[in-house]
């Protein structure tokens, strides 16, 4: 990044102090109806990994389709209620990575990225784990709410492959919950760990790659110093860096422009127009 962008982040933002854990405003401008709504829940997965059943098993077979405002793209959503809450669950389009270089990858790194949903579930096809990881390991550089749905256990059982997804869960950070969603196996365990990890009884250690060269590790630590000082609330400041370093257009022209500090500067009447839904 140009040291005469690096200098425009200086200008001190105030965070606001009563932002619901996702981002109202944002929400509200990707398109989603978020009142009487307690949580809001990524689903995200490479393409044919059972994404699609894993949505119908949460949430019954009558989603709400339509568009991602401005796109082609469309976008499924539906809504279930687990204990005492009320959840409102993103099917995000299927991608193999978040760095934005298609249409669909862009509305998925979007909404995890400026929505900051409760929780993003993951699914991942047990029978081809290590393909999967790479979008695995993408999602927690921008978010430590996450679950990983292991789903296709029974595609892996048939080919004789054995995984071990307390080893995965303690490796990664975050719950890993073994599926088989078209026979509604796991259903329940992916349910409950994702009420615990929205209602922050688990709280997650994402893995995070970070063996980069000293020069690199120099430039990332200088940028997330700068963003600190300007977004303190950000919950992903080193996965931004990361993008300005890579030369992300976009992310770089959100921070410049300040609307990635929407992430955390909620406007007082979105809080109390939610505090009035609920």
């Amino acid at each position: 990044m140009a040291e005469k962008n690096k200098t425009q982040l200086l200008a001190p933002k105030e965070a606001c102090a009563e932002c619901p854990a996702y981002n109202a405003a944002n929400l509200k401008k990707l398109g989603l109806n978020i009142e009487e709504v307690d949580h809001v829940i990524a689903l995200a997965g490479n393409p044919n990994v059972g994404k699609s059943t894993v949505f119908n098993a949460l949430t019954g077979l009558r989603p709400h389709t339509g568009n991602w405002p401005g796109k082609t793209v469309t976008r499924a959503e539906g809504a279930y209620e687990y204990g005492d809450k009320r959840y409102k669950i993103v099917d995000l389009p299927g991608t193999y990575s978040l760095l934005a270089t298609s249409l669909d990858e862009e509305v998925a790194r979007n909404f995890i990225l400026f929505g900051q949903p409760d929780v993003t579930i993951v699914v991942v096809d047990a029978s081809r784990l290590e393909r999967n990881l790479n979008l695995v390991i993408q999602v927690l550089e921008i978010t430590d709410k996450v679950v990983v749905c292991l789903n296709l256990m029974d595609e892996a059982e048939r080919r004789g492959l054995k995984i071990d997804d307390r080893m995965l869960a303690r490796d990664l950070g975050v719950p890993v919950v073994p599926t088989s969603a078209r026979y509604g196996q796991g259903i329940p365990e992916l349910l409950a760990a994702v009420h615990e990890v929205a209602d922050q009884q688990i709280k997650t250690n994402p893995y995070r790659i970070k063996n980069e060269p000293p020069e690199l590790k120099n430039a990332i630590t200088q940028i997330v110093d700068q963003l600190k000082v300007v977004y303190p609330e950000l919950p992903n400041p080193r996965w931004v860096a990361l993008r300005l370093l890579d030369g992300d257009e976009e992310i770089a022209e959100a921070v410049e422009s300040g609307e990635i500090g929407s992430i955390v500067q909620v406007g007082v009447e979105d809080n109390k127009a939610l505090e009035v839904s609920e």
